[in-house]
């Protein structure tokens, strides 16, 4: 026999068609051009892949030589026109392991290495099983583990394609034709006790008649694995069954270079499929919504080709905007006719059609999750739904099985369904209507959770409760979106209870604009009084952050008489902590104090150490405000020892913070930057960027103040970096003490100048003190030297502060006396 002519050699999928039928058929490639009158050359060029799309004369031809009868002349005629092989064949055709494809498995290299192991390794299963919904790639990645054991497997490597309507018995007799034999019973001589592999694609079409083939076939010849794809598993007890997951995608907060997001495997392929229809490279405004489009396609194979194959008319901006909410819309033409079409709403439904009534009634719940969820979530959104009193493991189990959910984490789980499973079930949940309710669900849910994580943001618990919320931040938004709409009551729960978190994670002025929106609605007039009231202290503790602490004292006020009202100890303590804090941003200093020593005797009374810490912390900015710094470090020895004994790591390095603070105003710059690196250590470790702002200028001042100017550069780097604030007071008081230190007193003045600007207002006005006493030391306009002069006076007057000996000694007594 040529080399043409035996097994087949790879190429187009009418290629392998092609071949298979001549060979059954017994004839040469001359004997079959003689009887089709056509050209020798043409029936090797054809078989060799290289006219995929011959004319359909040529094509009638051939089928008429071949003598094909009528089902597999149509399946020829259509592998013909370009419709895939394992379309293509009868419910009895099989197929010779042909060649890997040409195209490129992209993103698959974990998967194939571990399955080639588990089917190379002598002690590995009789069976693996490529589970998971149409179009994540089964099929393409069987095809290339398939090839890559072929070495293991003396016996062979041979494959079938499973139809609608097979019987076990055909299917038996492909698989025996695919190992060159005529008859099941023949298989066991044919391999001789050496392994063999049989690769069965597309078993859902057929189920019981797979694995009732299957089973014969395994019971029979101990020699022989099978490697299986389907959109469920076989069901055999030696199956190992491994859930496909789509690709992977570039995160949200990924770099958006084409080099960077191209790495993942969702946008490799998606650029692959590009470069079939479109010759220009990608512009540079294409590729964000590149990014977010993979993301939007949930990385399955399917829909990024689909998405791809669009490019053709549209831009890749244009492909997001038209399809990025409507995903399912995704299709495209197959077959002769605009009838038979492929479309991602399809292949969801045909993995949905597996599920029992309960478990899609469940799968329409868990589609109200927009991100990872906890088993515990998962009980709570799907009770009531499993009426044959399965549990929700059993239910996620089966999602897994049939690739319609993804798993990650180690010690906890979390889940989330497939991108397109999720938008299918929310499509379902709104056609039975259940979508309003199941929103209504969703939202409660994520009250319930963020009150039960709210007590504890605070001290050593603070990172877990904020990495907790972490978690379900996507969730969070979308209920506080739906729930502000229809049921405002349970948005204004969920925002009550995170004023916290929003400040720790940096989002005071979204957070602030939610507890606004909520307590302004009329609708939330009548809530629980304690919810209003914790929302208020909340939306206080967020204004304080960008300086308007101010216009909140009257709300937090008003929570203090309805916590008392409602003998709610900690919630007074908290507000008078609050008010404390404000009151200083106004210059009411007495009240503040009043404010703070009535959360100390509170937190005394109560017995509460951690709160006792937090009055005596938040009572130190008095005493520096007065000048009486010893007293300052007293009562920061006093936080250390309280937060010590309550175990509060953050608090301790807060107090930390606040005492690198004091050893520079006493003049201690090296101290004060040994302190603040310490202290920096921990807030890093735990996260809160505010007080990581605040420690950095810290650093920064006591460096450049301590002659170490190359490094206060390096703290005044990250300032930049980290700081958004326009005009930038941390960055401008640093870079000024820099120059200073340097001699440039002309851009000193400049940056102190910026510095006071940029503080001015702000909670802490000590903050201005300090620029403007580095604007008059540094200008050499007497001019902007006597304004300077004026405007620290009536700060000092106003806010009632004392300057500290280190600042008095740097001003001179002639300014002094101005003063």
């Amino acid at each position: 026999m040529a080399a043409d002519e035996g097994a087949d050699q790879g190429g187009s999928g009418f290629a392998v068609v092609l071949r298979r039928h001549r060979l059954r058929a017994g004839l040469t490639q001359e004997e079959l051009a003689v009887r089709a009158a056509i050209g020798v050359r043409t029936v090797r060029d054809l078989e060799r892949g290289r006219a995929s799309r011959p004319q359909r004369t040529t094509v009638e031809l051939l089928s008429a030589a071949l003598g094909l009868a009528a089902a597999d002349r149509e399946a020829f005629l259509a592998a013909a026109r370009g419709q895939a092989p394992d379309e293509a064949l009868p419910p009895t055709a099989f197929l010779r392991m042909p060649p890997p494809p040409a195209f490129e498995l992209v993103g698959r290299d974990e998967d194939l290495d571990e399955l080639a192991g588990r089917l190379s390794a002598t002690d590995g299963p009789r069976g693996v099983t490529l589970v998971g919904i149409a179009g994540v790639g089964k099929t393409s990645l069987g095809f290339v583990v398939a090839h890559r054991v072929a070495g293991f497997y003396p016996g062979g490597v041979a494959g079938i394609v499973v139809t609608d309507n097979a019987s076990a018995g055909e299917l038996a007799a492909s698989v025996a034709a695919g190992f060159g034999v005529g008859r099941p019973e023949d298989l066991t001589p044919r391999f001789g006790g050496r392994p063999a592999l049989v690769f069965v694609d597309a078993v859902e079409r057929a189920p019981e008649a797979a694995a009732e083939m299957l089973a014969q076939l395994l019971g029979r010849i101990p020699t022989l694995r099978f490697l299986a794809t389907g959109r469920h598993p076989v069901g055999l007890p030696s199956e190992r069954v491994w859930p496909l997951a789509p690709l992977l995608t570039p995160p949200t907060e990924s770099e958006t270079t084409l080099a960077e997001i191209s790495a993942y495997p969702a946008v490799g392929l998606f650029l692959e499929r590009l470069s079939r229809v479109r010759r220009t490279p990608l512009e540079p405004e294409e590729i964000a919504p590149l990014a977010t489009l993979v993301r939007r396609l949930g990385g399955l194979p399917l829909a990024i080709e689909l998405a791809a194959a669009r490019s053709r008319v549209l831009t890749v901006p244009e492909i997001l905007d038209r399809y990025g909410d409507r995903v399912l819309d995704l299709s495209r033409p197959g077959g002769a006719g605009p009838e038979t079409v492929v479309s991602l709403r399809d292949a969801v439904a045909a993995s949905y059609r597996l599920l029992n009534a309960g478990e899609q009634h469940a799968l329409r719940r868990l589609s109200m999750f927009r991100y990872r969820w906890s088993l515990a979530l998962a009980e709570q959104i799907t009770a009531g739904t499993q009426t044959d009193g399965s549990d929700v493991v059993h239910l996620l189990d089966r999602l897994l099985e049939l690739g319609l959910l993804s798993v990650r984490g180690s010690r906890t789980f979390r889940f989330r369904l497939l991108d397109v499973v999720r938008d299918y079930g929310a499509e379902r949940a709104a056609a039975e209507g259940e979508l309003l309710d199941g929103r209504r669900r969703h939202a409660e849910l994520l009250a319930e959770l963020t009150q039960d994580i709210a007590p504890d943001l605070v001290g050593n618990r603070l990172f877990d409760a904020a990495s907790r919320l972490d978690d379900v931040a996507g969730d969070l938004g979308a209920a506080l979106a739906f729930a502000a709409r229809e049921e405002p009551e349970v948005a204004l729960r969920i925002a009550a209870s995170l004023p916290r978190w929003w400040r720790f994670r940096g989002r005071d002025v979204s957070g602030r604009q939610w507890l606004r929106r909520l307590l302004d609605d009329p609708r939330t007039a009548d809530a629980d009084p304690a919810v209003r009231a914790w929302a208020k202290v909340g939306l206080a503790q967020l204004a304080l952050e960008h300086g308007a602490g101010a216009e909140e004292i009257e709300s937090v006020e008003s929570a203090v008489a309805e916590f008392e009202h409602l003998g709610l100890a900690a919630g007074q303590s908290t507000a008078h902590t609050m008010l404390a804090a404000l009151w200083m941003t106004t210059g009411g200093y007495s009240a503040s104090r009043r404010h703070g020593e009535a959360a100390l005797a509170l937190a005394q009374r109560s017995g509460k150490v951690r709160d006792m810490a937090v009055a005596e912390n938040n009572l130190i900015w008095h005493e520096i405000r007065e000048g009486d710094l010893a007293a300052a470090r007293r009562r920061l020895a006093a936080v250390d020892q309280l937060a010590s004994d309550g175990g509060d790591d953050r608090l301790r390095a807060v107090a930390l913070a606040n005492l690198a603070e004091v050893a520079r105003l006493q003049g201690r710059p090296d101290e004060a930057q040994r302190l603040g690196r310490r202290a920096m250590i921990e807030l890093e470790r735990i996260g809160d960027p505010n007080h990581r702002r605040r420690l950095l200028a810290t650093i920064g001042l006591a460096l450049a103040e301590a002659g170490h100017s190359s490094e206060a550069e390096e703290v005044l780097t990250r300032l930049r970096v980290s700081d958004d604030i326009t005009p930038d007071g941390p960055a401008a008081v640093v870079e000024a003490a820099i120059a200073l230190r340097r001699g440039d007193q002309k851009l000193a003045a400049e940056f102190f100048g910026r510095a006071a600007d940029a503080y001015e207002g702000a909670h802490d006005p000590r903050d201005v003190v300090e620029a403007l006493v580095g604007l008059i030391v540094s200008t050499p306009d007497a001019e902007e030297r006597a304004a300077g002069i004026r405007r620290l006076a009536e700060l000092l007057r106003s806010n009632g502060i004392t300057l500290v000996a280190r600042e008095l000694d740097r001003l001179g007594p002639e300014v002094v006396a101005q003063l």
